[in-house]
């Protein structure tokens, strides 16, 4: 259970240390929120990843502790066989076997229990010195996770600036070009066309009122001479001076022509 956590830590690591931050941006919709997310979840895995070491390297300790309780253990119990073999001699030496031999059946109980402790701390060795390797593999692939996450803190404001730059460099061009005259679907091209057809539909109107006028003012000269015709038959009638001058030609109106002039002329001499 514990190897295939250590593995899915490694995993992890590796994984997060292999990220491609470039690849994951061309794919983002928004570079600033993806980034940030980004840095968060690097947060989260260098969190779990502490954690994960922590534990490991407590376990370490642990088997470092038992390790040396178990050559702690062989050491007593080799002193114990020691001087239970001491007293057994002494106890030989008296001529006294019945505790020679007690004392040489402790010296080997406790070598016995001397050999197990030994070989219990060997035993352990392999295991300690496989926890230290994957320990530091694992403080180096936080370190790798801890700089990865700087980096990416760095980057990521690099790539928000420039990206809010370039944003800002679009919203201005889409400005520029809102307000291009010379380009007839912009803004001011519609409304210079607007105001062009206003302009012309002005124009009309005044021709149209100035063409009313004109007519006006003609009836007004038609009323005139008509006017200046009557007086000048009144003073005919009344005795008065000859007209300055009559028109000729067929007048307008009147139905007199010049053939009525002519016999007109020949009544006269007549007379």
């Amino acid at each position: 259970m514990i190897t295939v956590s250590k593995q899915s830590i490694f995993g992890r690591m590796s994984q997060l240390i292999r990220a491609n931050v470039n690849q994951m941006l061309d794919r983002a919709e928004d570079p600033e929120k993806m980034l940030d997310q980004m840095v968060r979840d690097f947060t989260n895995n260098i969190r779990e990843a502490e954690e994960a070491v922590a534990q490991t390297i407590g376990n370490l300790r642990m088997m470092e502790d038992d390790y040396k309780e178990d050559l702690e253990t062989a050491r007593s119990w080799g002193q114990k066989a020691l001087a239970a073999s001491r007293k057994s001699d002494e106890f030989r030496t008296e001529g006294n076997q019945e505790n020679a031999a007690k004392f040489d059946n402790l010296a080997k109980v406790a070598i016995q229990r001397q050999i197990d402790a030994e070989s219990s701390a060997k035993g352990a060795e392999p295991t300690i010195q496989s926890q230290r390797e994957i320990v530091e593999r694992l403080r180096t692939g936080l370190e790798q996770m801890k700089t990865k996450r700087q980096q990416l803190i760095s980057k990521r404001d690099e790539l928000v600036a420039r990206s809010k730059a370039a944003h800002a460099q679009s919203q201005v061009h889409d400005a520029v070009k809102a307000i291009d005259i010379m380009d007839p679907t912009s803004e001011v091209g519609r409304f210079e066309e607007k105001i062009r057809r206003e302009e012309a539909r002005v124009r009309g109107q005044n021709e149209l009122a100035a063409s009313s006028l004109d007519g006006q003012f003609e009836l007004l000269e038609d009323l005139g001479e008509q006017a200046e015709i009557e007086a000048r038959l009144a003073a005919l009638k009344s005795g008065g001076s000859t007209p300055a001058a009559i028109g000729t030609g067929n007048e307008s109106g009147t139905g007199v022509t010049e053939s009525d002039f002519a016999s007109l002329e020949t009544e006269s001499d007549k007379a």
